[in-house]
């Protein structure tokens, strides 16, 4: 299941859309932010139930 979800950027403090990949199961990986180009740490956490929640933090260089 794919789902759209806004975030702030923890390096320009934008806000942007990723898509998610739900069925994957939780999951970190990097992507770039869409506005400044740096580096984030995207934590996306499944729960059994099918609740989720993803978080962002700055990717440490």
């Amino acid at each position: 299941m794919i789902e759209e979800v806004a975030v702030s950027c923890p390096a320009c403090w934008e806000t942007i859309e990723l898509t998610v990949d739900l069925s994957a199961g939780s999951a970190a990986y990097t992507e770039d932010c869409s506005v400044c180009c740096r580096p984030m740490l995207v934590r996306l956490e499944v729960a059994p139930d099918g609740d989720w929640r993803v978080d962002v933090a700055a990717e440490n260089d």
